[in-house]
Order: structure tokens, then sequence, then C-alpha cells
């Protein structure tokens, strides 16, 4: 089954000629036969991130929203705080996995990541890291199985006709 993936990059300084793991998303994507709907960046900014994430829940064709940045320590990194604001029920094992993943490519780093999950209007967001190493270890180690309906026991795709129920 292929996925509809919105992807997200949030930065001050990159475009996307030079946005490196927002590219390795868009070829992890194509390679897994999903459909890339839409691509943009953003400013770290909550406002901004919250506006484009809101109009996108909106978007039928959109399964999946991906962001990649804004999930560090520093001043600027507002992604988990605006995705959380729009969230409807968090998956905190996805950001509990990532990180003990993580933990093997960049050691006791890897508690410097807030990246996390969390699902909004019956629609999956995941919020990555900016590096490239970690959008590689998210998508190679997770997302690549969780949005393949034959993984089993279980993925996040089989979940998607249920996740509207009330």
């Amino acid at each position: 089954m292929k996925v509809n993936i919105a992807l997200l990059t949030v930065t001050d300084t990159r475009t996307l000629k030079n946005d490196k793991s927002g590219s390795i998303l868009v070829n992890r994507i194509a390679k897994a036969k999903h459909n890339l709907v839409t691509r943009k960046i953003c400013k770290d900014n909550k406002k901004d991130i919250k506006k484009i994430l809101k109009k996108w829940l909106t978007k039928k064709n959109i399964d999946v929203i991906i962001t990649t940045g804004g999930t560090g320590l520093t001043g600027r990194d507002i992604t988990p705080e605006a995705v959380d604001e729009i969230a409807d029920k968090q998956i905190p094992g996805f950001g509990e996995v990532f990180r003990t993943l993580s933990l093997k490519t960049v050691g006791t780093s890897s508690i410097q990541s807030r990246a996390c999950a969390v699902l909004a209007k019956g629609k999956y967001i995941f919020a990555l890291p900016g590096s490239s190493g970690g959008v590689t270890d998210a998508w190679d180690k997770i997302l690549k199985y969780q949005l393949d309906i034959n993984h089993k026991p279980c993925n996040f795709v089989e979940l998607f006709p249920r996740l509207k129920e009330k």
C-alpha cells in the first residue's frame, strides 16, 4: 500500500537545494514506493510550523506528515512544542525507540534528541531530528517498517481506517 506523505523541513539556514536530511527522506520515500505529496521548508517559528501542519491535516490526500529539524535543545528548536499543540494523542514509543536506536550510533548524545510522534486529525506526525544520521536512523530502523502494510506483527498503516474512530 502506498502511503501519501508530506515533508516539512524546519530550519533557519537551509533551502531545498542544500536540505540534506530532507533529500535523504525524499529518496527513502521514493525507494519505499510511497507518494511524496508535498515538501516545504519553513523557519524555526512555532506559528509558521503550526500553520503548515494544520493546513496539511485538512488534506485528504495526506496520510503521514514527517518533519525534520527543530527537535534539539537550542532556543530556536520548537518543533516538538508546535506538534504537541495540535496533537490529539501522543505516540511516546516512537521517541523512546528512536533514542534507543540512536544510542548505538551517537552514544549518549541520543539524550539530546526530542524526536517525537503524535496523532492529529487521524494522521500521523513524526518529528525527526535535522541531522542526516538522525533521519536515516528514523526511516531505516522505524518508519520503513511501520509504514509498510506487510510488516508484522503490526504496523501504523493497518490502523489508518480506525484512527478517526470515536
